[in-house]
């Protein structure tokens, strides 16, 4: 059994741990991101119903599947978690603004320290 653990960390955690600095260098977690952010902001002006539905979508994944999406897309997901909440309206735009800024600014590129 922890061969076949190993194998698969091996294999697929390890590459994927190993492209995060590369994606981050050359933008395209901020790209990936930012276009989530936008989809998800022009939701909230035009289709909020989509939200509802995304949010609908998430739940009824299997667990498993349900576990890496939140992992691969926590900032997102987080926030379509507080705009599903029943929190004043004023909270969630706060909260869900914030977290699209603090996760932008995790993901942009920084200059290489020497």
């Amino acid at each position: 059994m922890s061969d076949a653990i190993s194998f698969v960390v091996d294999h697929t955690i390890v590459p994927v741990a190993n492209s995060i600095p590369w994606m981050i260098s050359h933008w395209v977690l901020f790209a990936v991101f930012g276009a989530l952010w936008v989809a998800f902001g022009a939701a909230l002006v035009m289709n909020q119903g989509g939200l509802d539905a995304a949010w609908t979508w998430l739940r009824s994944l299997p667990l498993i599947l349900q576990a890496i999406v939140w992992l691969l897309f926590l900032p997102v997901t987080g926030g379509l978690w507080i705009w599903e909440t029943s929190w004043p309206i004023i909270v969630r735009i706060v909260l869900v603004v914030g977290l699209a800024g603090w996760n932008l600014l995790m993901f942009m590129p920084r200059a290489a320290e020497g």
